[in-house]
């Protein structure tokens, strides 16, 4: 090799390729300086001037056919130190437009990457001296620029980008640098070489904070494996690369490990609080986007070694803290419960007896307060997730005098718990009866019950089927069209029905009473008129005392029948009733329902009754009709302020009809106001009663929103606004849907007027419900309620200001 370069030299090549015309000279040039790319010197004082000077220059472009000339320019990038070639054609990439000297600098960088450059890179910081003399600004731009490549390419080439620089191509080509810089590590090391991982740990950190975890762990993490299960040296440096990672990485890196193999960590849990922070704390507690395998290998990765089994146990302990605190269960969504729930499940299945013993009591606390907290919870699925972690528990705790027992599908969760409780190793237990088990909490958790509950049954009957006689020459008889003989005959009369569930032990007559009642009550009006009170007293206390099938569906039918037949008395004796004592909650919850539907039935209009109904006038009072007169104009002006014109022909009449429930809304909402803020003995609405309370405010907006322009808004309102920050999810959704009601059904006239000084403090709650509410259906339902309500002033503002606008002939003279 020649001699290094002095600078004197260095500057006549760089300005013979800046402006020399002549090939020869221009190869004369290129070969001095890469001669001199092992120069250390030369390296370290000249060769990033030299690049520069080599894209900006014009050199290759006059001699573009010159083989030789693009030989030695390619490798002038490909021979030199490769963190300073990186970073400027990065940064060329990035700042230039079409041209031609961006199309060299991406040639040339695809040819860096496939050449081996970036592990050439990674290798050199991890020499002990190596990267000694770099500054912290210098490596953190170095860092970034490899974690960040297809970005910067990205947002400059968009659909020119090569396929070398996407992140499917480039992150796995990065993370098989990185494999290949740690297998160097370990040869250095066995020759007893120091070498420091912090370079690749922190470019680690760097992709996958940025996101690309998964790209870099599919091609890290199985050779990782292969390689530490058999190696010791390998695992030394795999968690010392772990520890190496810088903490506000560190949770990406874990987390991404994690999902891929969580072996590869080692005792690192024991030995970096931040990783012991991320694992036993952050991703079982404060997240919950994260999939059952996931929990699987947090919960598997903490129990597997002996030393780590004490963050098993200290894990327990805080899901079980989690899972019986009523705050939690009111603050939180359904979702986060969900995963805390099955966190709970994954971590008792992994506990030997003898932990068991010891955590026996904090467990038992836990049943006991989380199923009873989540049992007065106003949410369904909560109730169902508090009763199947509840028998699991019990069933895994063996209390023989305390089981718990919920009517949950009782065929199919009986076959699960006794699966899991003829797992008799840890991994059977893991692997099978808590695959299955976590599966139907799954599905417990977004399903009815009854859907859930009617497989077992039906494959039962399937299974008995095959096990009949099996003469099967012969032929058996028709009996399609055979009917089974009634030992009591029906009842054909109101008051015979109502004799029969009243006093009638004949289970049969009961039967069949129930399934007629409503067809009795809605064909008989004079009748039902008659006995409409005492009807509905006998409803509303009668009791499944025979297994009747569809027994609380026909009894909803019939008291729905008497309450449209005989309006104000049935109403006036529910909503009396609703706050007396001795009741049960499912029979004030009876009530709301019955007064929900009879609602809707009757804001049906009159003209869509079929034929076989009582005329309506024999329903409505006569003294109604000024009031039915004044409601079809109204209904008139709001269809003609929504309806759309696309053309200037001739306006179709639109006719509104009268319907039942708009004289008589009144009868139906305010009684339901009046003692609300009354304790009694029984019944504590505002207390702990909660349940009731939301289905009251539900019921409440209902009524409201089918009697459109009814005067109830301000009454509404006023109710609703004293429980608005209600700690129960199922309150403050009939909060939020009590007051979208109102903006349904009061015209936006009336909102300025009547509502104009409260508007501005509703429109600011909802506001901060649609952000901040922990319940999703609650921050859905205000968004709905501040759209109502935006479309309703943005339409009457223009008209109020209008109305300010002084007449024209004021001002003529």
């Amino acid at each position: 090799a020649d001699p290094s370069l002095g600078n004197l030299d260095v500057d006549s090549c760089l300005r013979t390729l800046s402006a020399s015309r002549d090939p020869g000279e221009i190869v004369h040039a290129l070969r001095t300086l890469t001669r001199n790319l092992e120069d250390a010197e030369f390296t370290r004082l000249h060769y990033t001037h030299a690049i520069q000077v080599l894209v900006s220059a014009h050199c290759l472009g006059r001699s573009c056919d010159d083989e030789e000339i693009k030989k030695l320019w390619c490798e002038m990038f490909l021979r030199g130190p490769p963190d300073q070639t990186l970073l400027l054609l990065l940064d060329t990439i990035s700042s230039r437009g079409e041209s031609a000297a961006l199309e060299r600098c991406m040639s040339v960088l695809e040819k860096f990457l496939s050449s081996g450059r970036l592990q050439l890179l990674l290798w050199s910081r991890c020499e002990v001296g190596g990267a000694c003399s770099d500054s912290p600004q210098l490596r953190e731009t170095i860092i970034g620029h490899l974690a960040a490549l297809p970005s910067i390419t990205c947002n400059h080439l968009h659909t020119d980008t090569p396929d070398t620089f996407l992140p499917q191509q480039y992150y796995p080509l990065l993370a098989a640098s990185m494999l290949d810089t740690l297998e160097k590590t370990c040869c250095a090391l066995r020759a007893g070489q120091d070498c420091s991982l912090g370079f690749v740990a922190q470019v680690l950190g760097k992709v996958c904070i940025q996101g690309y975890s998964s790209q870099i762990f599919e091609t890290l993490a199985p050779r990782l494996s292969s390689l530490t299960r058999v190696d010791p040296l390998w695992q030394r440096v795999t968690q010392r690369l772990l520890e190496k990672v810088p903490e506000r990485c560190t949770e990406c890196v874990i987390t991404g490990l994690i999902r891929s193999l969580s072996g590869l960590m080692g005792n690192l849990v024991l030995t970096n609080k931040k990783a012991q922070f991320v694992l036993t704390h952050k991703l079982l507690l404060q997240q919950y986007q994260h999939t059952t395998p996931l929990l699987k290998s947090v919960l598997g990765y903490l129990a597997l070694d002996s030393e780590r089994r004490t963050l098993l146990k200290q894990v327990v302990r805080s899901v079980c803290q989690v899972w019986c605190n009523s705050s939690a269960v009111k603050h939180t969504s359904v979702e986060q419960q969900l995963y805390v729930s099955k966190a709970l499940l994954l971590c008792v299945a992994l506990l030997s007896r003898s932990e068991i013993q010891e955590l026996r009591q904090e467990m038992f606390q836990c049943m006991l307060g989380g199923v009873q907290c989540r049992l007065d919870s106003g949410i369904e699925r909560i109730r169902r997730m508090g009763m199947i972690v509840g028998e699991c528990l019990s069933h895994k705790l063996d209390t023989p005098g305390s089981q718990l027992k919920f009517q949950v599908s009782k065929m199919k969760a009986f076959c699960m718990l006794q699966k899991l409780q003829m797992c008799t190793s840890h991994f059977y237990y893991y692997n099978c009866g808590l695959e299955i088990f976590i599966s139907f909490l799954d599905s417990f958790s977004s399903k009815a019950d009854g859907s859930a509950g009617q497989s077992a049954p039906s494959e039962a009957g399937r299974g008995s089927d095959s096990e009949l006689d099996s003469d099967d020459d012969l032929t058996p008889y028709d009996m399609s069209a055979d009917q089974e003989k009634k030992k009591s005959a029906p009842p054909r009369y109101v008051r015979d029905c109502l004799e029969a569930l009243m006093s009638s032990d004949d289970a049969e007559r009961v039967e069949l009473s129930l399934q007629l009642a409503e067809a009795l009550l809605r064909k008989n009006v004079k009748a039902t008129q008659e006995v409409s009170v005492q009807f509905s007293k006998v409803l509303l206390h009668l009791e499944d005392r025979y297994s009747t099938p569809h027994f609380h569906t026909l009894r909803q039918k019939a008291m729905v029948a008497l309450t449209v037949t005989d309006i104000k008395p049935v109403v006036d004796y529910w909503t009396t009733e609703f706050y007396s004592l001795n009741y049960s909650l499912r029979q004030r919850m009876d009530i709301l329902e019955v007064l929900a539907l009879s609602a809707q039935e009757l804001s049906e209009p009159i003209i869509n009754k079929h034929a076989g109904a009582q005329p309506i006038s024999a329903v409505t009072a006569l003294e109604q009709r000024d009031d039915i007169t004044h409601w079809r104009q109204i209904v008139e002006k709001r269809i003609q302020s929504k309806t759309r014109r696309i053309s200037k022909g001739g306006t179709p009449s639109v006719k509104a009809v009268p319907n039942r429930y708009a004289p008589v809304a009144g009868f139906f909402f305010f009684p339901l106001l009046r003692n609300y803020d009354k304790p009694q003995v029984t019944f504590d609405l505002l207390g702990s009663d909660h349940l009731v309370l939301g289905r009251l405010l539900h019921t409440l907006g209902l009524l409201m929103h089918l009697a459109i322009n009814a005067p109830m808004g301000r009454a509404l309102l006023d109710f609703v606004w004293a429980v608005r920050f209600h700690t129960d999810q199922m309150v403050r959704r009939g909060v939020v849907f009590a007051v979208c009601g109102v903006f349904l059904s009061m015209p936006g006239e009336n909102l300025l007027t009547e509502l104009g000084d409260d508007l501005m403090e509703t429109r600011a709650w909802l506001a901060d419900v649609a952000e901040n509410d922990c319940d999703a259906d609650c921050r859905s339902l205000a968004v709905q309620s501040l759209m109502l309500l935006d479309k309703n002033l943005k339409t009457q503002l223009p008209k109020l200001l209008l109305s300010f606008i002084p007449n024209q002939t004021m001002f003529e003279f």
